[in-house]
């Protein structure tokens, strides 16, 4: 898991780990959710990808797309 660098410095996102066709997303209350190409669309996935490694974004584009805020793959505690 890389540490997510919150950049504004008011995001609930952690931890992420990017892998081929899919992104862990960690909370800071320690929820740990899955989003995969197959369920929360590949482009969508990506784009999670490019803002988790920017370190800005993730967790308003999460919060703010329903597709993706419902659309994970598991959920984790």
């Amino acid at each position: 898991m890389e540490r997510y660098k919150n950049l504004n410095g008011d995001s609930g996102v952690v931890f992420y780990e990017i892998g081929f066709d899919f992104i862990w997303v960690v909370f800071s209350d320690a929820a740990r959710y899955l989003y995969t190409y197959a369920r929360t669309g590949a482009r969508n996935v990506d784009h999670m990808k490019q803002l988790a490694t920017n370190g800005r974004g993730l967790n308003s584009f999460i919060n703010t797309n329903p597709a993706v805020r419902n659309g994970y793959a598991r959920k984790e505690r």
